[in-house]
């Protein structure tokens, strides 16, 4: 099987390395890997800011970005749910209505592409920590992830996870969400995070690093001993 890989723009410029993970990953489970390094933005930030005008325009490049139909694979659930839940807005019955139906066909978060359609759950990756595991709104609500990387979480040698209280509750990020309202976005990352520090947990595990780079802020502020990681990058360990 040929995938196409989509990084989102904050991984391309902030967390390069999970995306050389996702691509270590891939390839063990027997699949080959095209980027096209032509790649933008898929529009999802304008699109949530009102800008549906540029989320168009960012939306139609998108869709040229990736005109085969193939499966398209992304770190990030809230990038790929948002292509698959709300290009039909912006495109149905256009002249791109065939083109962003093959897509959101095609679009896939990593944990659920390597879970539900490659069946392939053990790397033989080694994390020898505690860590607890944080739904993210867009991966638990919009795109329906559940257990997916908790399965695969499950197949990591010595690794112990454990549950925080409130794991379904927001930590706070919502994109835009966190500027416009920095305090209420502070007080529930301090809250996440302090859920999480409960646990004893050494790392918060999640698919959307978005999440994980809002709580890292925090973290890393107050000087907490805790660390945020992805899923790719602990599935990628030890191997």
């Amino acid at each position: 099987m040929t995938i196409d890989l989509f990084i989102p723009c904050f991984v391309d410029q902030l967390f390069p390395e999970t995306g050389m993970n996702m691509i270590k990953l891939l390839e063990k489970a027997g699949v080959s890997v095209h980027y096209n390094p032509e790649q933008i933005c898929c529009g999802q930030l304008a699109f949530n800011s009102g800008f549906i005008e540029e989320a168009k325009k960012l939306g139609n490049k998108f869709l040229k970005d990736f005109p085969n139909d193939r499966p398209v694979v992304s770190p990030s659930a809230s990038c790929a749910g948002y292509v698959r839940n709300y290009y039909h807005e912006l495109f149905y019955n256009t002249a791109n209505h065939l083109e962003y139906k093959r897509l959101t066909r095609n679009m896939f978060e990593l944990s659920d592409f390597l879970v539900n359609k490659l069946r392939y759950t053990d790397f033989g990756a080694v994390f020898p920590h505690k860590v607890t595991f944080h739904d993210s709104c867009a991966g638990l609500r919009e795109y329906g992830l559940k257990q997916e990387a908790r399965l695969l979480l499950s197949r990591v040698k010595d690794l112990e996870l454990v549950e925080m209280k409130d794991r379904h509750v927001c930590c706070g990020f919502g994109g835009t969400f966190s500027v416009k309202h920095e305090p209420i976005s502070a007080a529930m990352a301090e809250q996440k995070v302090q859920n999480a520090l409960d646990t004893e947990a050494e790392f918060i595990v999640s698919t959307d690093l978005s999440c994980l780079m809002h709580q890292q802020g925090y973290i890393n502020k107050h000087k907490l001993p805790i660390k945020t990681i992805h899923l790719a990058d602990v599935l990628a360990a030890g191997w």
